[in-house]
C-alpha cells in the first residue's frame, strides 16, 4: 500500500495544536480497533463448541469472516479520515 501524504496544517486547525490532534486521532484509532475486535470475536464465537466433524466447513466460514475484517482500512486510516471530516467529538479536560 502506498503511503499517503497528510495535510498537516488542516489537521492542526482541528484542535489548534498538532500534538493534541495526533493524541485525539490515536485514541480514536484505539477505539475503532477495539470495536472491530469485539465485533470479530462475537462473529467467531458462534463457531465455538461444534464437533470436529464439521471442522472443514466451519474453518472456511471463519476464514471468510476474518478476511472480511482484514480488507477493512486500518483503524489509524479511518481515524484520520474521521478527523478530517469533523466526525470526531473531543474536548479538553478543563472544559468539563
Amino acid at each position: 500500500m502506498p503511503a499517503k501524504t497528510l495535510e498537516v496544517e488542516k489537521l492542526q486547525d482541528k484542535t489548534g495544536n498538532i500534538y493534541e490532534t495526533i493524541a485525539v486521532m490515536a485514541k480514536r484509532a484505539r477505539q475503532i480497533a477495539a470495536n472491530d475486535k469485539l465485533e470479530l470475536d462475537d462473529k467467531l464465537k458462534y463457531f465455538e463448541g461444534f464437533d470436529d466433524d464439521d471442522d472443514f466447513s466451519f474453518n472456511e466460514e471463519q476464514e471468510k469472516i476474518s478476511k472480511e475484517y482484514e480488507k477493512r482500512p486500518h483503524p489509524t486510516e479511518r481515524a484520520i479520515g474521521e478527523m478530517m471530516e469533523d466526525k470526531v467529538y473531543w474536548r479538553r479536560a478543563e472544559e468539563f
